[in-house]
């Protein structure tokens, strides 16, 4: 079989070669005097091609030396191939690695893999196949399908015939959709290298059950051959023809996947009698007004896809009894036909991105007996209540199996009381907007009023999940209310915006707080627009509590005077990002209720050895803010009203930030002074970025005797601080010293007062790898 696409292939040196492959196979092709010269006329059967030698070289990792001399054996019998830019010693490595994969399931997702285009291919479609092919046919679940596929994928990666995925994964995320079966996965999509899928459709050629990947031009004739008779897999490239033939003949067919460049390129009605035997069938991007009638007669069909389709009338999928997949997403379906009452065999149904989709006709989703993964994100909205003739909420607790869920609802208003949700193991339930997805159990409540609308299951529900938003809650001055110790020990994300009647995040009075650690896997922690928060946590917190926070976010919180007690912070150990703006109140970011609280609870010294993983800090328009850290000075009021005692600097010489790359100071009308004049040691001395403006009482930026704390600084910006008159006071600076040697950026503006480039000599000579200097104005 040819192929149409060419690879670069690069060749390394037998040297090189070897190299690669002893770190790819271990030590011991090394240290095994027996073994080593075997290995080493492997390496040479691979050519210097990289893909075959790291495919080989895992294959035979920890395997004897018998094993060793029969691989080196075929190698050397290769027959020749006719697939250009794959020479016959590289497919036969490739080939050979295939054929010693342990499993019929793990050479059949292989095959499968290599017949599915040239791109990344999600998983969520490599399952919808796979369970059309019976690849999982032992297997009772959805759930342990997934965890089988994903056991599978990592199997053919481990052999090196998948490519890893893993270090692509947040930018896969972004450009292609995931439903909630893979979004916590470290594997979300399969990557096969192209020399690798051209050995992959050639093997698969040569079975006795063939699949075949070819173009529409010649497709009548060739429907009359041998080929077409045996084969079980076809993918179709249309690419010239407007009408398909008026049938194939093809008994043993298994699985049809159309590609087209013409999405209206005709499918005669009776092209599908011939293919008794069809259990795959992906017709996605294309227009159907009608479906072709000859679909009635595929008995077998277990996975239909009409993903991204212009779709009419679709009714005649009822017959499709066996049917367990049904895609329709993005397709431009308006309404559901009562016929698919009669799909009782149905598990997986994907309605995502029908944005067109207005009617579902009531009893249709009760009666999908089996379902067990429902998707609905972005598309069918319009819920009702009992009793009418659009679908209403209450069908879903007739679906005993269903374990899967996402879906949109307007109201809350439209959740019944008795809505059921203990089998989910997966949700996404958005209730006002969809807002995106990160974790395998989100619930994101908009306009919700707490003590109305949430029962006791959507209460259980909230505290097993791992990602929880909160937009306009009411009803409530808690944002969170433990029920039992269990309660939010799976919390990933937490986000609570506009909300004015929130006075706090958690009760921490509450006993189960106080008894072990809370929220021990909380990762992010964003607070915005909450006009009457007073305290993040009201009450004591245990020091083993939010062990796992990354990023912490508070914005527009005009009555938070301050953010953290010290007792809290210590425990942030890996906290990574901190972002506070817009807080009229915030004196002060950590407070402490004495001074002898910071050598408390076994901290040696005095310094506040806080946020040891910190990267980034960016505090901006905080009116009233006069130092990171202070004690405070407390009222005879419980609740610590306080006011955050004045300090020469911002940042103290008691604290420490040794990791910090990236600080903003933006808008603090009361910052004097940064940093006091003698720091911790290697405190600040990670930093690179520097960017401070709209700081009317600011005098200096970087006082001399700190300057050799600041080495790492690659970016300076300077902006709008009226009072500064020194960035670097370089007459007190040794003129045989290098100053800032990392330095490529330094920009200011609206700076009236500067004054260090009047000190006479030539400043600028102390900045070796200054690579810009922008827009100095005004000085």
């Amino acid at each position: 079989m040819g192929t149409q696409i060419c690879f670069p292939v690069e060749y390394l040196p037998l040297e090189e070669a070897w190299s690669l492959f002893k770190k790819t196979a271990g030590d011991s092709v090394e240290e095994n005097l027996e073994l080593r010269p075997i290995a080493i006329q492997v390496v040479k059967e691979c050519e210097g091609l990289p893909i075959a030698i790291v495919t080989i070289a895992k294959a035979l990792k920890d395997e004897t030396v018998a094993v060793w001399k029969n691989a080196l054996e075929q190698l050397r019998s290769c027959a020749p191939t006719n697939i250009r830019a794959v020479g016959k010693k590289v497919y036969s490595c490739l080939e050979w690695s295939y054929t010693h994969l342990k499993g019929d399931d793990v050479k059949s997702l292989f095959l499968l893999c290599g017949m599915l285009g040239y791109g990344d291919i999600s998983l969520d479609l490599v399952l919808q196949y796979g369970m059309g092919l019976d690849l999982f046919d032992r297997i009772d679940s959805l759930e342990q399908v997934r965890n089988r596929l994903l056991a599978l994928v990592e199997n053919l990666e481990a052999s090196g015939l998948l490519l890893d995925s893993h270090e692509d994964t947040h930018k896969f995320d972004e450009e292609i959709a995931l439903s909630s079966l893979f979004v916590d996965a470290d594997n979300k999509f399969v990557r096969m290298h192209g020399v690798v899928r051209e050995v992959a459709r050639a093997i698969a050629s040569k079975d006795p059950h063939p699949f075949v990947v070819r173009e529409d031009v010649g497709l009548e004739e060739w429907s009359e051959t041998d080929e077409s008779k045996s084969c079980t897999f076809i993918s179709l490239n249309c690419k010239v023809v407007r009408e398909l033939p008026r049938g194939l003949v093809c008994p043993d067919l298994q699985s049809f996947l159309l590609h087209s460049n013409n999405p209206s390129v005709n499918i005669p009605n009776t092209f599908f009698e011939g293919m008794k035997k069809l259990k795959v069938l992906d017709l996605s991007d294309m227009h159907f007004t009608t479906l072709p009638s000859s679909l009635d007669s595929l008995a077998n069909l277990q996975t239909l896809r009409l993903a991204g389709c212009e779709l009419g009338d679709i009714a005649l999928i009822g017959k499709l009894t066996k049917l367990e997949v049904l895609s329709l997403m993005g397709s431009t379906i308006q309404k559901l036909p009562k016929e698919m009452m009669q799909l009782t065999n149905l598990r997986l149904l994907d309605l995502d991105d029908c944005e067109e989709l207005k009617v579902i006709p009531r009893n249709i989703l009760s009666s999908l007996s089996r379902l067990e993964c429902l998707s609905m994100i972005s598309s069918f909205t319009k819920w009702e209540v009992e009793g009418e003739s659009n679908a209403c909420l209450s069908e879903l607790n007739h679906l005993s199996y269903l374990t899967n869920l996402s879906i949109e609802i307007p109201d809350a208003k439209l959740l019944p009381r008795d809505f059921l949700f203990e089998n989910l193991t997966r949700y996404g339930i958005f209730i006002g907007s969809w807002r995106g997805l990160r974790t395998k159990r989100a619930l994101k409540l908009g306009k919700v009023n707490r003590s109305l609308h949430l029962g006791d299951e959507m209460s259980k529900l909230l505290e097993r999940s791992e990602e929880l938003e909160f937009e306009e809650l009411s009803g409530t001055k808690y944002v969170l209310h433990p029920s039992d110790r269990e309660s939010f020990l799976e919390l990933k994300h937490l986000l609570v915006g506009n909300s004015p009647e929130i006075q706090y995040i958690i009760d921490s009075k509450n006993q189960q707080f106080l008894q072990h650690g809370a929220f021990p896997l909380l990762e992010s922690l964003i607070l915005r627009t909450l006009e009457n928060l007073e305290e993040v946590w009201h009450g004591p917190i245990p020091m083993e509590s939010f062990g796992n926070l990354k990023t912490l976010n508070v914005d527009s919180c005009p009555k938070l005077k301050f953010l953290l007690l010290l007792s809290t912070a210590r425990g942030l150990s890996q906290l990574e990002e901190m972002t506070i703006e817009d807080c009229d109140a915030m004196q002060q970011i950590i407070a402490y209720e004495k001074e002898s609280e910071i050598k408390e609870d076994g901290h040696v010294g005095t310094n506040l050895q806080l946020f040891p993983k910190l990267r980034s800090l960016k505090l901006n328009c905080l009116p009233q803010l006069i130092n990171f850290s202070s004690e405070l000075q407390t009222t005879s009021s419980p609740s610590l009203s306080t006011n955050a005692r004045s300090e020469d600097s911002f940042f103290s010489h008691k604290v420490s930030f040794p990791k910090l790359e990236d600080l903003t100071l933006g808008h603090l009308p009361k910052l004097k002074d940064i940093w006091h004049h003698q720091l911790p040691f290697e405190s600040f001395s990670n930093l690179q970025i520097l960017r401070v403006y709209g700081c009317p009482c600011l005098l200096n930026l970087v006082p001399a005797p700190l300057i050799h704390s600041f080495q790492n600084l690659k970016e300076i910006v300077v902006q709008h601080c009226e009072l500064l008159e020194h960035v670097i006071v370089l007459q007190e600076i040794n003129g045989n010293v290098e100053i800032l040697p990392k330095l490529e950026t330094l920009k200011m503006e609206l700076l009236p007062r500067l004054r260090w480039i009047k000190d006479g000599n030539d400043s600028m000579k102390y900045f070796s790898s200054l690579l810009a200097v922008m827009n100095i104005q005004n000085l």
